[in-house]
C-alpha cells in the first residue's frame, strides 16, 4: 500500500496524482483537504482532512485565526503547525492511525514539509516532490534530508534547483508530467482562423475583458477555460489542440500540458511562495519555449505577446514531458522496494 498526502491549494496536486497514478501497482490511499475527485479507480481511495488553517474558537471564548495561534512555523523550522489546533491534530492523527494500522510501503508527499517529517518518525519511506523557485530555507531543507526520493517533475537541463545539489543519490528528474502524455491530437484549429485560449486564471477579470476585446477586433477566435468563475472545463486537451495560442500561467502542470499539446504559448508568471512561477517563467523565456510576461500585463502588452507566439514554432521535446509520469511512479516504487 501507498499513501499519498495532496496539498489542497488548487487542483494541480491532485492532478499530478492521477497522471501518475495509473502507473503504479500498489493500491493507494490519499490524503487531503480536498474532496474526493470525481474519477478515482477502485484501487484507489481517499480520505478526506479536516482544514489546519480555519479560525478557532479557544478555551477563553474568544475566536482566533489559526495564525494567532502561537509560533506557527516553530521558530522557522517549520511553514504551518498552529499551536493547537483542532484540525491540524486530527490531520495528522488520522495519517497516524492508518499507519499503525497498514502495512505502508512508501509515502508520496506533495507537498508539506510537516507531512513529510511526521511520516518519516512514523518509520516510512518517504517520496517528495521538488518545485521551482528558492526553496533553500530551512523547512525545505529539512524536508528534502528525510526524503528517500525526491520527484523532481521537471527535465535535466531546465529547472535549475540549488537546493537539490549534492543530493543525486535522492533526486529522480523525470521531466514535466501532463496528464494528457500520450493523447492523440484531437480538434486541430480550423484554416486560417486565428484562435486563442486562455487557459486558468492569467489575469484580473477587467483586464481579461479588455484584452479579449483587443484581439476579437483583430479577428482572433478567443476562447477560456478557467480564466474566469464559471468556464471550468474538465478536459481541455481538445482546446489546446485547436487553438493557435494558449495563453497560461507558469504552473507547473499547465505549463506540462503546453508541452504536451506541442503548443504556441504565451505564458504570464503568477505571484507564488518562493518565487515558483517567476523561476518557471525565466526558464521558459531563456530557453525560448513559450513567450512569457507578467500577470500585471497591460492588455496591449498580452495581444503583442499573443500576436509573437503565433509566429513562433517552439519545440517542446527537451520538456521531458513524454514518459515523465511513469518516470515518477518508477521512483515511486523504488523507494517502496
Amino acid at each position: 500500500m501507498i499513501g499519498w498526502y495532496v496539498h489542497h491549494h488548487g487542483w494541480g496536486h491532485v492532478t499530478r496524482m492521477q497522471a501518475i497514478r495509473p502507473h503504479l501497482l500498489d493500491d493507494v490511499t490519499v490524503f487531503s483537504s480536498l474532496p474526493r475527485p470525481g474519477t478515482l479507480d477502485e484501487r484507489t481511495a481517499w480520505v478526506q482532512l479536516p482544514s489546519d488553517s480555519g479560525p478557532v474558537t479557544a478555551s477563553d471564548g474568544v475566536r482566533r485565526e489559526a495564525h494567532e495561534l502561537g509560533d506557527v512555523t516553530a521558530g522557522g523550522a517549520l511553514h504551518w503547525a498552529p499551536i493547537a489546533h483542532p484540525g491540524h491534530q486530527q490531520r495528522l492523527a488520522t495519517i497516524a492511525e492508518w499507519i499503525a494500522r497498514t502495512p505502508v510501503s512508501a509515502f508520496v508527499v506533495d507537498v508539506s514539509v510537516e507531512v513529510t517529517a511526521f511520516v518519516r518518525l512514523l518509520g516510512v519511506p518517504t517520496v517528495v516532490f521538488a518545485q521551482p523557485g528558492d526553496r533553500t530555507d530551512p523547512p525545505h531543507r529539512l524536508g528534502y534530508d528525510l526524503a528517500d526520493r525526491i520527484v523532481a517533475p521537471w527535465a535535466d537541463g531546465t529547472i535549475d534547483a540549488r537546493e537539490l545539489v549534492d543530493r543525486d543519490e535522492q533526486v529522480r528528474r523525470v521531466g514535466a508530467i501532463s496528464r494528457y502524455d500520450g493523447r492523440d491530437r484531437a480538434g486541430d484549429h480550423d484554416g486560417d482562423a486565428r484562435r486563442v485560449l486562455f487557459l486558468s486564471r492569467t489575469l484580473d477579470p477587467a483586464r481579461l475583458a479588455e484584452t479579449i476585446a483587443r484581439l476579437s477586433a483583430r479577428g482572433w477566435i478567443v476562447e477560456t477555460a478557467g480564466a474566469g468563475d464559471d468556464d471550468r472545463v474538465d478536459d481541455v486537451w481538445p482546446l489546446l489542440c485547436r487553438a493557435t495560442v494558449v495563453v497560461s500561467a507558469a504552473g507547473q502542470n499547465g505549463v506540462a500540458d503546453l508541452a504536451a499539446a506541442g503548443a504556441r504559448a504565451v505564458v504570464l508568471a503568477q505571484d507564488r511562495p518562493f518565487g515558483e512561477q517567476e523561476h518557471t517563467g525565466r526558464v521558459l523565456h531563456e530557453q525560448s519555449y513559450a513567450c512569457t510576461g507578467w500577470a500585471d500585463s497591460s492588455p496591449a502588452q498580452v495581444v503583442d505577446l499573443i500576436e509573437r507566439a503565433a509566429a513562433s514554432t517552439p519545440d517542446w521535446s527537451g520538456w521531458g514531458v513524454t514518459g515523465a509520469a511513469a518516470r515518477a511512479a518508477a521512483a515511486i516504487e523504488e523507494a517502496a522496494s
